[in-house]
């Protein structure tokens, strides 16, 4: 989007509710077993769903945004599918009209074949890599600064696409965690000239920048206002 200012929309992130892989304690990150149904929400992670629906309803309400200016971009995956259908129907939006995009490039992390369908216990080893070098993959996975560089990608869609539009990204962990590192490194920034959504992430795609990215962690269906 060179030339033009970013953002032209307001963001909002929803991380998924509590899917099937959170409560059994597995990783579930590759797109092959991500899309599964068998690894939507839980019966927990329904209700959490819907009250974040209603809560982003109420900032709507409260901000006096029109139904119809909002958008919802999503993960192909069945967890944030599954969410991003039922935040839609309390808003009374259809997931397949073109209130809706979904975006492959806002999906899981891929933590690499020595991670997947494992436990959730060895969370903490790929983080502890990530602090020292987010350059640095898991192997056969995906780097913190791989996943910034294709969110880049993302939010370069949802700017081509949509304009004056307030945009709920429903994802995942990891990535809502990158996503806010970058944007809150790049709101900081002073002088820099460029508008361009790549150029901007590049310049804040720095190992001291993205090592922190824990530090934006989300709960499952825990909703944040981004930009």
């Amino acid at each position: 989007m060179a030339g033009s200012s970013f953002p032209r929309n307001k963001y909002w992130i929803l991380r998924h509710g509590k899917s099937i892989p959170n409560d059994r304690g597995v990783i579930v990150s590759s797109m092959e077993n991500g899309t599964l149904p068998e690894y939507q929400l839980c019966p927990e992670g329904v209700d959490q769903a819907r009250a974040a629906g209603h809560l982003f309803l109420n900032e709507l309400k409260e901000n006096d945004i029109p139904i119809e200016n909002v958008r919802i971009c999503y993960s192909p995956f069945s967890r944030t599918t599954h969410t991003a259908q039922i935040v839609a129907s309390v808003l009374n939006i259809h997931l397949e009209g073109p209130q809706a995009r979904m975006i492959e490039d806002l999906k899981e992390r891929y933590f690499g074949p020595s991670f997947e369908l494992r436990s959730h216990e060895k969370y903490p080893e790929i983080w502890d890599l990530d602090a020292k070098d987010p350059f640095a993959r898991p192997e056969g996975g995906e780097s913190v600064s791989d996943v910034a560089s294709r969110l880049a990608k993302a939010l370069e869609a949802i700017e081509s696409e949509f304009q004056d539009c307030t945009i709920l990204i429903v994802s995942h962990g990891d990535p809502l965690q990158i996503l806010q590192t970058v944007v809150d490194a790049f709101k900081q920034q002073s002088g820099y000239e460029s508008n361009d959504i790549a150029s901007r992430i590049e310049a804040v795609r720095t190992p001291s920048i993205l090592s922190q990215h824990r530090k934006f962690a989300l709960d499952t269906a825990e909703l944040r206002a981004l930009i």
